[in-house]
């Protein structure tokens, strides 16, 4: 696997986990894009919602637009992959607690 492809698929991951600790499970990519920043993922706009959009392709989130802006949601799916319990490939694997 190349680096590439390791910091993609913890990028992802960082979504994921992110939409897990908000209250509704879900949250705007403004948001998110600071949650990225805040793990050191320091990424344009233009790849958070290219991550967007692959997630909901896995279904793993779903999106909505308002005012153009991407809202994401975590799906019950999602959610077993933020947690560990089920794994896709493409989305880094969490450690255990």
């Amino acid at each position: 696997m190349s680096f590439k492809e390791v910091l993609l698929e913890d990028q992802r991951l960082v979504i994921l986990r992110s939409l897990h600790e908000m209250d509704g499970y879900e949250a705007n990519e403004s948001i998110l894009d600071s949650c990225l920043d805040a793990y050191g993922h320091r990424i344009s706009r233009d790849v958070v919602r290219t991550h967007l959009a692959w997630l909901e392709e896995q279904n793993l989130i779903t999106l909505r637009e308002v005012a153009d802006c991407k809202i994401a949601m975590l799906t019950g799916r999602g959610e077993d992959v933020a947690t560990g319990q089920a794994r896709v490939p493409g989305v880094k694997r969490p450690r255990a607690k």
